[in-house]
């Protein structure tokens, strides 16, 4: 890192301030680490946000995380952008693309921690599904493990193979990639197989969308689809310690301990767990797959969750008005 001045450095030609801050409150990190894990992870983290519209979180001392999707006007002229049009809000939003190592620099001197790429390709197809398992609060890892043993059980029932990793938070996230999916087939094939997970497991697993309505289980969750986003591979999420998504074979889940993996260490595990690559990520997801219709079919019929939940909960308001 070249230093411009006693406060500013130069890192990948961008001016950073206050590197030895510390990130947020009670983080454990630095701005320095930051900056040092993204910079260290930049091939993994390109290949995986490339071409995809990026929302980032952002932290600010004293203040609490915020979401961010429209790159700041005052953003560097350098960094690319995506324009999407976002119909919940009837506007074009300017998202930012990461796709060299002084992108995920100047972000990380934004303190941008959180990195949510969409899980659209830039022509707006999927290329890979996602369950992301929530657990409840207070339940041990084991669950959430339970439920990923049903999803895996339920992607070879449906002839799909899939890669694991840890959402970086306290759960998993399962990926499947696929061919150039169209987005209605995707969300229903995930409904189907979040579904079919369920049915292999209820006591474990669940896809009520209503938190009221999970009973201790783990959600089984399958509205990443269409413009829903992902905190990716090897991205920080804002906890203390600062832990980071990462990958996991699946046959050492049992093993898992969240938060172990951190901006201190994510760069020499990384390297350590594929020394030849210094992607593990890549290394275990499968070859795009082919779809099987039978899911998208079945995935038809099942309502899309958001909609249900809608539903469902202004039926249990007019039920409430009524008794009262």
């Amino acid at each position: 890192m070249a230093r411009a001045d006693d406060d500013v450095e130069v890192v990948e030609g961008v001016e950073l301030k206050h590197l030895d801050a510390e990130l947020f409150d009670g983080a454990g990190a630095t701005k320095r680490d930051l900056v040092e894990h993204v910079r260290a992870l930049a091939g993994p983290l390109v290949a995986e946000l490339h071409g995809r519209p990026l929302t980032v979180t952002r932290v600010r001392p004293g203040q609490r995380p915020f979401v961010q999707k429209n790159l700041p006007a005052s953003a560097p002229d350098w960094v690319r952008t995506a324009d999407v049009w976002a119909e919940a809000s009837q506007r074009t939003v300017r998202y930012p693309l990461a796709e060299d190592a002084r992108t995920l620099v100047w972000l990380a001197g934004q303190r941008a921690v959180e990195l949510h790429p969409t899980v659209l390709s830039g022509e707006g197809r999927v290329t890979h599904l996602v369950l992301d398992l929530d657990p409840p609060p207070g339940a041990p890892f084991s669950a959430v493990v339970a439920a990923a043993r049903l999803v895996e059980r339920a992607l070879g029932d449906a002839g799909l193979a899939a890669a694991v990793k840890t959402s970086g938070a306290k759960g998993l996230h399962v990926v499947v990639p696929v061919r150039d999916v169209a987005v209605d087939d995707a969300a229903a094939a995930t409904r189907a197989l979040a579904a079919r997970a369920e049915r292999l497991g209820p006591e474990v697993a669940t896809t009520a969308f209503l938190l009221a309505d999970r009973g201790g289980r783990v959600f089984v969750d399958p509205t990443r689809a269409g413009g829903g986003s992902l905190a990716c591979c090897y991205s920080p999420r804002v906890r203390p310690g600062v832990p980071v998504s990462f990958p996991v074979p699946w046959d050492a889940l049992d093993d898992v301990v969240p938060g172990d993996v951190t901006v201190h260490n994510a760069a020499r595990l990384a390297a350590a767990a594929a020394p030849d690559s210094g992607d593990p990520w890549r290394d275990a997801l499968p070859a795009a797959q082919v779809l099987p219709e039978v899911l998208v079919s079945e995935g038809q019929e099942i309502p899309v969750p958001r909609v249900a939940a809608m539903h469902e909960g202004k039926r249990r308001a007019r039920a409430r008005r009524d008794q009262g």
